[in-house]
């Protein structure tokens, strides 16, 4: 029970984009098509799990063992910089398409701050191993979800002559991010 309390609530109660704010740079820029979106969301989804798994085995058996767990956030940087090498290059040769329709966005997974919150988070609040990688995997299904709902918002929304010019693009992308934030918040009260 605990397992899927930790899941449902960085999926949706906590979601990192939606409601802690994390992650937005590639979130507002990678989701202009469902297409390169959901190429996002599989990249982050695979990058924050493993970065969860790595970033537990370098704390518990390396850091603390050690007595350097202040060393944490530049070796938790350092582990989510190698996953992400792993997963360009693994884009590049399998799907040159979607590599560059990601673009400059996917080695910013490298700095994207969803990434390294959810390594921080799984840290301070002590989780075991398999409770942080319950927690990365939630966490990045929140961040797919976050980002192909938007996707599809504003691939209807940039096409439509029904909204004034000055909210065209960003401004009404932003709108509309505000208002998914809200409409997650409905989901706060979920679990006690």
């Amino acid at each position: 029970m605990r397992l899927f309390t930790i899941f449902i609530s960085s999926m949706l109660i906590n979601n990192f984009v939606l409601s802690r704010f994390l992650g937005i740079c590639s979130f507002l820029g990678v989701s202009k098509k469902k297409d390169a979106a959901l190429g996002m969301g599989l990249a982050v989804t695979f990058v924050m799990t493993l970065a969860s798994m790595m970033s537990w085995l370098v704390y518990n058996g390396i850091l603390v063992k050690l007595h350097i767990e202040y060393m944490s956030t530049i070796a938790f940087v350092l582990v989510i910089a190698a996953l992400v090498q792993f997963v360009e290059m693994v884009i590049k040769k399998t799907s040159p398409a979607l590599y560059k329709a990601l673009g400059i966005y996917l080695p910013l997974i490298t700095t994207n701050c969803a990434v390294l919150g959810m390594a921080v988070l799984n840290m301070k609040e002590g989780y075991s191993f398999l409770e942080s990688v319950t927690n990365g995997v939630g966490a990045a299904l929140g961040y797919t979800l976050g980002i192909l709902l938007l996707a599809f918002i504003r691939e209807k929304t940039d096409n439509n002559d029904a909204i004034p010019q000055p909210l065209k693009g960003l401004p009404i992308t932003l709108f509309t991010a505000g208002l998914m934030s809200i409409a997650f918040l409905g989901f706060q009260g979920l679990i006690h």
